[in-house]
């Protein structure tokens, strides 16, 4: 209705606005200087037909045509044909400063022209090679040496020559080819009246105006139902250079117990309609915009929208160009939803670090990202060396994207059931506990929903066993704090600032080095609901000091509610991943900005970085039970001992029961059942040939406080040795001979 009340300018009017939107190509050259070499490349093509046909005769001219003879033989006569075609392309190239150098042909002459050169003095068979060379015939100094090359290879004498002449004719053919195929293709186009794709790439050519005709009726406007031709648009794709993988250590799990990664791929004239249909859309609605780059994901893929200029009328009835503002497109959220059939949609506006609008449509068919193929990305491989490197999954370009929890250094992740949490907390452990050995880092796991970590129960990296009593987890916390606290004090006696240091130190000193420590809670909701002032205050002296100890949290949830994830949690947590949320105040609240509510779900995830300003949108990694459970089966295997480490903070735990008056587990205050019990610990601990507390606690059903007193009674006594260094079983001092002293 706008448009029809102003009135329509002339062609000429109309072209003139439309000037300042047409971008032209970025040259390191202007127009002027192209024009200037197209000359001077004609004025070289004039002089040398001048020096070859020895017109006016000179050192210079002479010279020249002495060194094209020499090089090219005969086909120096082609030489000023080639720089001559070649200025008018550039000359012509400067005047329009359009389009782009067409390489193909430029690569085309020069095969053609050294395959010409070498079949004239292959097939030369009545001269001697190196005597046509002197006499300036033949191909020169490049036939020779390619027909010499190749005949000498395949045979001596003349039939070496033929077959070379026969080979170079046919590789004079394929050049011929490249560079004239294009031309001769946009003749047909011109003459056709068509457009023709040529080598991948629209050629669009002006077509002839049809003359003007009348027209029996009006015609009315009608929307467009037909299916949107494809648009010629640049696919994006993470381009990984497939280089030879690093040799890993041989004591850590190979690659081979993972899972290959099994990659859709999309096809390419169904993205491109999906691209013609949103500049459709758009359209129908009077915004212009052109899809100008597509990337696909193994979830998504994302429609890289420029905006474009719209006519507005100015005040003295002249039309002007607006640029169309980003804030219209983001508004037709639900409108480009229902024309793609796509649903949830999402629409980043802009996409950080370029200068379009990302809508981000969810593929047909979604790939699993594999574990596998992260760890063998070239993204992985520049934090090999770093023990806390993590796969974090794939952007929707298909790039991998990894990152290094020490530099977080805490991770906090939320998303509603059935997202994608467990599987990306299960994702980090397998990657930790894949580049590390026991003695290196210890875990340290906390499941209040008693499903989810359980299975890593006996992995070597892990403190005693996954947590999941909930009486317990408060006492495990402040164990955390106590040891923070105590690495802390070490740290000072020896002078270090931080873990690496110390350990550079100790190593030194021949002395065991401190591990970094991972705690991993599953759903903190739970521990909130139970203890939240208890819970927040110990989390957050975690996450503020830990770091230099090399300690770190990754905390999970499904209820990203300001309750649970309080300010204090927030501040302290600044690397964050949010899955699907049921609201978008769960996402600001995750993220403190608006998105995750639109997320697909099964590991589709926003992940913002501690020092990033903005979310990247990534496809989670995915680890299989059977995967975890090869993982760890390979530790249990490379272990010595029959019992895993015991948990450190069982002591202040039975402590704590013992002053509450009474055993966690039960048992016997009789002193003939001690006895007893005390009779049966010594028989079972020479059978084992080692003696721990968790060790009596599982064969003799009795709880830490009774095992604790057991064992420090066997040491009284000289049955077992002191503590070992890493919770390592004790030492029996004595044989099956001593028992009748005892």
């Amino acid at each position: 209705m706008a448009r029809q009340a102003v009135p329509r300018p002339s062609k000429s009017k109309r072209e003139t606005p439309r000037r300042p939107a047409t971008v032209r190509p970025k040259f390191t050259w202007g127009g002027r200087q192209w024009e200037l070499a197209g000359v001077l490349l004609g004025a070289l093509a004039l002089f040398t037909v001048v020096a070859l046909f020895r017109l006016t005769p000179g050192r210079l001219s002479d010279g020249w045509a002495d060194l094209l003879r020499r090089l090219f033989g005969w086909g120096a006569f082609i030489v000023p044909l080639v720089l001559g075609a070649l200025g008018v392309q550039v000359y012509r190239h400067g005047q329009s400063g359009e389009g782009e150098i067409d390489w193909l042909t430029v690569v085309g002459v020069e095969v053609a022209f050294c395959g010409l050169l070498t079949t004239l003095h292959a097939l030369a068979l009545w001269a001697d090679p190196w005597q046509l060379l002197n006499a300036g015939g033949g191909g020169g100094v490049v036939g020779w040496g390619l027909a010499t090359l190749v005949a000498n290879a395949v045979a001596p004498g003349s039939l070496g020559r033929v077959f070379t002449g026969l080979v170079f004719l046919l590789v004079t053919l394929v050049g011929v080819w490249m560079a004239f195929r294009v031309q001769m293709a946009q003749l047909a186009v011109r003459w056709s009246g068509l457009q023709l794709p040529v080598m991948g790439r629209a050629q669009q050519l002006p077509l002839p105006e049809p003359d003007p005709k009348p027209v029996e009726k009006p015609r009315e406007p009608k929307p467009k139902k037909a299916k949107p031709a494809n648009v010629d648009v640049k696919i994006v794709t993470a381009q990984e250079k497939k280089s030879k993988a690093p040799k890993r250590d041989r004591h850590l799990p190979p690659l081979d117990l993972l899972a290959a990664e099994n990659v859709a791929v999309l096809e390419e004239d169904e993205i491109k309609r999906k691209a013609a249909l949103i500049e459709e859309t758009l359209r129908q609605f009077g915004l212009v915009g052109k899809v100008i780059e597509i990337s696909p994901g193994p979830a998504v893929t994302q429609f890289g929208l420029e905006p474009g200029y719209i006519e507005r009328p100015g005040p003295d009835g002249t039309v002007r160009l607006q640029k169309v503002r980003v804030g219209q497109i983001a508004s037709l959220h639900n409108d480009l939803s229902l024309a793609l059939a796509a649903s949830p949609l999402r629409i980043e506006a802009p996409v950080p670090g370029k200068s379009i609008v990302g809508i981000e449509v969810p593929n047909e068919g979604r790939s699993i990202v594999s574990l596998r193929g992260i760890l063998e990305s070239p993204s992985f491989r520049k934090l090999v060396g770093k023990p806390l490197a993590v796969a974090l999954g794939r952007d929707v370009a298909g790039g991998a994207v990894s990152a290094d929890l020490a530099t977080m250094p805490h991770l906090l992740i939320a998303g509603t059931t059935g997202s994608g949490k467990s599987v990306c907390i299960n994702a980090i452990i397998t990657c930790l506990v894949m580049s590390n050995q026991p003695e290196d880092l210890k875990l340290v796991m906390i499941d209040p929903k008693m499903v989810e970590l359980v299975r890593w129960n006996g992995l070597p990296h892990l403190y005693g066993k996954v947590e999941t009593d909930l009486d317990r987890i408060v006492g495990v916390l402040r164990w955390v704090t106590r040891e923070m606290d105590s690495r802390y004090k070490k740290f000072a006696e020896a002078g270090s600032r931080n873990l690496a240091d110390y350990n550079e130190k100790t190593a030194e000193r021949g002395e065991e080095k401190m591990p970094y420590l991972v705690v991993l809670v599953d759903e903190l909701a739970d521990l909130m609901m139970m203890a939240p002032v208890e819970v927040e205050k110990t989390i957050c002296r975690l996450a503020q000091m830990a770091r230099a100890t090399g300690i770190h949290l990754v905390l999970a949830t499904q209820r990203p509610s300001t309750d649970v994830v309080t300010g204090l949690i927030k501040a302290n947590f600044p690397a964050r991943i949010s899955f699907g949320v049921a609201s978008s105040v769960d996402s600001r609240v995750i993220l403190d900005s608006v998105g995750a509510e639109s997320l697909l779900g099964k590991g589709d995830m926003l992940y913002l970085a501690s020092d990033s300003g903005h979310t990247v949108r990534l496809q989670g990694c995915f680890v299989s039970d059977r995967e975890m459970e090869s993982i760890v089966q390979f530790w249990k295997d490379k272990m010595e001992e029959e019992t895993p480490e015991e948990a450190p903070w069982e002591q202040a735990l039975a402590t704590l029961a013992e002053s509450g008056g009474g055993e966690s587990n039960g048992g016997s205050s009789d002193e003939e059942d001690d006895e007893e019990l005390l009779r049966q610990a010594i028989g079972l601990v020479k059978r084992q040939k080692g003696a721990s507390a968790s060790m009596l606690q599982r064969k003799m059903r009795i709880g830490y406080p009774k095992a604790a007193r057991i064992i420090d009674q066997m040491e009284e006594m000289g049955i077992i040795g002191p503590p070992e260094a890493a919770g390592r079983l004790r030492e029996v001092l004595v044989g099956p001979e001593d028992e009748a002293e005892l």
